[in-house]
């Protein structure tokens, strides 16, 4: 899965954008984001990088984060997807 795939991913599943930040940073959101040494998943807290999952390839990142994305839909409306 890439990046524009898991963005599709969570628009069909009806994944509030207000969420998660794919491709960059937003605060207060599960945010994915290419670096030099690969691809990372995290909480974004002001400046802290919270509960922050490092992965090599995007394929692994996307998958992360759609797992993570998962139980954020669980916890806040209590529903989610089948895999």
């Amino acid at each position: 899965m890439t990046a524009n795939e898991l963005k599709q991913f969570l628009k069909q599943h009806r994944v509030p954008g207000r969420y998660y930040k794919i491709g960059g940073r937003h605060n207060h959101r599960i945010c994915m984001e290419k670096t030099d040494s690969g691809w990372e998943v995290f909480f974004s807290d002001n400046r802290d990088k919270v509960g922050l999952s490092k992965y090599l390839d995007e394929a692994s990142a996307c998958n992360g984060m759609k797992h993570e994305m998962k139980k954020l839909m669980e916890q806040m409306h209590g529903m989610t997807w089948t895999e």
